[in-house]
This record gives structure tokens, sequence and C-alpha cells, in this order.
């Protein structure tokens, strides 16, 4: 079996590289089938969007002798599930899809339910359980990606340890509040 070089030659690349200018980032080594992963992106997005007005619900609401301290928890989380769905509306772009925003069918797209929750337990135990959802979602998105579209799994990678330091967060507010 021949030595297969590490590197395309040179002028290969430069000649692939003027080749469907168009598609921007997106050259003939992407490996992944983009409209699935613009449509898992598009999900990921809808989950983050509904876990941002959950939290900024649950930071207005919060009352009670531990609120202060949670409602600052929520709030937060709610800036970083913000910062989460940028992240991925900027992906989804850069693979010449279109994010959706639409506030029709948002929570039908998200993998995590929008649940208010009726005092401050239980409005933390339902963020924990969202953010135990998104945790699943995003490993399994990884895994499908692996190495087909590096850039969006180490993009989720990221995601996915700040959600499960989310997770972290809620389970100890519960331990702090004795549930």
């Amino acid at each position: 079996m021949a030595d297969q070089p590490f590197l395309t030659d040179i002028q290969t690349l430069r000649k692939r590289a003027r080749e469907h200018m168009e598609q921007g980032a997106i050259t003939p080594g992407y490996g992944a089938d983009r409209d699935t992963v613009v449509k898992l992106l598009n999900e990921a997005l809808a989950t983050e969007l509904v876990c941002v007005l959950r939290y900024k619900r649950h930071f207005f609401m919060a009352s009670g002798i531990n609120a202060q301290s949670v409602a600052a928890e929520f709030l937060e989380h709610a800036n970083e599930e913000q910062a989460h769905a940028d992240e991925i509306a900027q992906r989804i772009v850069q693979l010449g899809g279109e994010p959706d925003f639409s506030p029709e069918g948002l929570a039908s797209r998200s993998h995590a339910e929008y649940v208010e929750g009726e005092h401050l337990l239980d409005m933390i135990r339902e963020d924990l359980v969202a953010e135990r959802i998104a945790i699943d979602s995003y490993r399994e998105m990884i895994t499908y990606l692996d190495n087909k579209d590096s850039t969006t799994r180490r993009m989720l990678e990221g995601i996915l340890a700040m959600e499960e330091q989310h997770a972290d967060d809620l389970v100890g507010l519960l331990e702090e509040m004795g549930s």
C-alpha cells in the first residue's frame, strides 16, 4: 500500500479553494449532511430560547427566604443560555442555513419544556430537568457529528460543559434548601 501524503498538495488546495466560493467556510472536505446539522441546530436554538424564557420568568417570579440568591442564579443562567443561542444561530448562518427564531412552534421545536413551576423549589427542579434534557440532547448531537463537522462539534461540547455546570449549580441550590 502506497503512503498517502499527510496533506493534499498545495496546488490542489488552491484550486479547490477557488471553486464554489459562495459556500464560504463549507469546503468539499465538510463531511456532514448540512441540512441535518442545520435542523439539529435549529432544535438546539429553540431549546436554548425556551430555557432563556423559563429562566427569566423564574428570575422575576422567585420569592421567599432564599429568593435573592436563587434569582441571581436564574438570571446568570438565562444570560448564558442566550449566549448559547447566539452561538448556535451564528453557526447555522455559517452553514448556509437560517436560524429559526419564530415564536410560532418554538415550544414544539425545543427539546426542553417550558414549565413555570409554582414555588421556588419547583422552579429549580424544572430548570434541572431542562438542563438534564439539554445535556443528553447535546451528547447525542456530538456523537452524531463525530469528525464530520468538528467546528459544530466543538461548539456543542463547550455548550454541553456549561449545561453540566448549570445542572451542578441547580443540584447545589436544592441541597442548600434541604430538598
